[in-house]
């Protein structure tokens, strides 16, 4: 700190001590800090400030003076209760001031609510906002499953809550059950309940953890304070946004909470949850015999009445010989009179075939015949002329400048086609065939018999083979083989005293 000598005299004879700004504000500071410490102050919150950078800053007043106050992140983070504007509440933290406004203010970690009426009137408050959302309406709750396969349960994994309802589950129907531990009061309680919720949502069917079909949300009786993080906002918008049916069951039959108005059904106990969850197996058992037996009975009845009815009907019914004796006699009747009819059938059939056949003799047939011939003849004389002129003019018309240039035109388009397919063809043939590969580098061997050689043991048997390159062949011998056996002439024959004998050619 910069101090002037007091033994020095000062310009106009003053003597007071000198203080920069900042030594001023730091000297204020000490001496509040000093003076008060940590401090509780109770009053109502004005104005309520959330920065981006997560600090909260209010007002704390009464019917005469405001005092600013200021609580950091950290701070924040570990509120039971937050702060809200018109709340009654106890504020604990230290008194300080802010230098670069000149102005005191209160640093807060902790705020109480000043009795259990600033709760109530909080939580009610609360409860019209979120109830103008639509978030408490009945149309929009889920109807419970009536046999859930996994129910996944959001409590303490400590405590009796979590053992009477499993106890309760094994009594009536066991079921899966997924247990998501929470803190079920304090601080932490709103931000876990919440990641269990919209956890237990995020899993999807045929996962490594299997999706449940109910969540309960359970916790044992207490105070207002304890259960208050079930009246969070955030644990509210939660629950009514979950797409998994939501049982709640926080606290005793007379302990409400906004989570029970936003579940899709609310349990006066974790052990009622339980009971509402699943139904009794015993119960069921009973109720699908008794339908069992009931139907076994009607179905014995049915079956009976059928049979006596049909009896009764049966003796209506006249007897088989009555049924049979007319048609037969009429069988009989008509068998006696069969054969002869059969045989004057073949009588007058055989009769009409003679007077047909009579009709066909070979002069009779000839003179058809001619007929016949002569009037194809003059058909076909009337037919050439025709149809000569109807080549003629089907050959004019073709001729024609209609006609002709596109027929022309069509068949060079066609030839052009046809051309350069038979050119791509012979392109394909030639990449494709053992030439081309040949002139790439490639050779094949070939036996003395001229059949390829395909592998090297096939080529260590031989004892010489033909190289065959794209210009030309080579004759080989492998590697070890024994040399190929040069051709010799055969020898000349020669006369009588060893000269030779002379060729007639």
């Amino acid at each position: 700190m910069d101090l002037i000598d007091d033994d020095e005299p000062r310009a106009g004879g003053n003597n007071a001590h000198e203080y920069t700004v900042s030594d001023l504000s730091g000297a204020v500071k000490r001496t509040l800090e000093n003076e008060f410490g940590r401090v509780r102050v109770r009053g109502e919150v004005g104005r309520v400030v959330l920065a981006r950078t997560g600090h909260l800053y209010f007002d704390l007043k009464d019917d005469r003076s405001v005092i600013a106050s200021v609580s950091w992140k950290g701070q924040v983070a570990r509120m039971t209760v937050r702060p809200e504007e018109g709340m009654e509440v106890i504020a604990t933290g230290r008194l300080t001031t802010y230098g670069p406004q000149s102005k005191y203010q209160l640093q807060v970690d902790n705020v109480d609510p000043a009795g259990a009426g600033a709760l109530m009137a909080m939580l009610e408050a609360r409860r019209k906002k979120l109830a103008a959302e639509g978030l408490f309406d009945q149309g929009r709750k889920r109807p419970i499953p009536f046999l859930p396969e996994v129910i996944g349960v959001i409590t303490s994994a400590q405590g009796a809550v979590i053992r009477d309802i499993l106890h309760r589950l094994a009594d009536r129907f066991p079921r899966r059950v997924i247990v998501w531990p929470v803190a079920v009061q304090g601080e932490r309680c709103p931000k876990d309940v919440v990641r269990a919720i919209e956890g237990f949502n995020a899993l999807r069917p045929g996962g490594p953890v299997p999706r449940p079909d109910l969540l309960i949300v359970a916790r044992g009786g207490g105070s207002i304070e304890d259960l208050w993080g079930f009246n969070d906002e955030a644990v509210v918008r939660a629950a009514a946004a979950s797409e998994i049916p939501l049982i709640s069951a926080v606290g005793h039959e007379t302990d409400t909470t906004l989570i029970d108005h936003a579940a899709d059904l609310r349990a006066p106990t974790p052990t009622a949850a339980a009971e509402h969850a699943v139904p009794v197996r015993a119960d069921l058992l009973a109720h699908v015999a008794n339908l069992g037996a009931r139907l076994h009975r009607a179905g014995t009845g049915a079956a009976q009445l059928r049979a006596q009815r049909l009896r009764d009907l049966s003796r209506a019914l006249p007897r088989p010989e009555a049924l049979l004796a007319t048609p037969v006699q009429r069988l009989d009747r008509v068998s006696d009179r069969f054969a002869g009819s059969l045989r004057a059938l073949a009588q007058r059939k055989t009769l009409e075939l003679n007077r047909a056949s009579a009709g066909l003799r070979p002069g009779v047939l000839r003179g058809k015949l001619e007929q016949r011939a002569e009037r194809l003849e003059r058909t076909g004389m009337r037919l050439t002329p025709a149809l000569t002129q109807t080549i003629t003019r089907k050959d004019e018309r073709l001729q024609g400048p209609r006609f002709l240039p596109r027929a022309t035109a069509a068949m060079a388009q066609r030839l052009t086609r046809a051309t350069e397919r038979l050119e791509a063809l012979d392109r394909m043939r030639r990449s494709l065939g053992y030439p081309e590969t040949l002139a790439r580098g490639f050779a094949v061997l070939r036996g003395p018999d001229g059949a390829p050689l395909t592998s090297a043991e096939a080529a260590r048997t031989q004892t010489h083979f033909t190289v065959e390159m794209h210009d030309g062949a080579l004759e080989a011998t492998p590697i070890g083989a024994a040399p190929r056996p040069k051709k010799t002439k055969p020898p000349e024959p020669q006369g009588k005293g060893g000269a030779k004998q002379g060729s007639l050619f």
